[in-house]
């Protein structure tokens, strides 16, 4: 599957939180970025 590259604004704060929270547990945070999309699509009924 091809990739996009998007900016986003968040505050400072939870970036920097959660940034840490994803290197502690080894996680990519663009990847969890991806999975919370993919599951509110899913909620939603876009997605299969």
């Amino acid at each position: 599957m091809a990739k996009k590259t998007i900016s986003l604004s968040v505050e400072k704060e939870i970036y920097e939180e959660y940034r840490k929270y994803c290197e502690q547990k080894g996680i990519i945070l663009s990847k969890q970025v991806e999975n919370f999309m993919v599951e509110e699509l899913k909620k939603n009924g876009k997605r299969g």
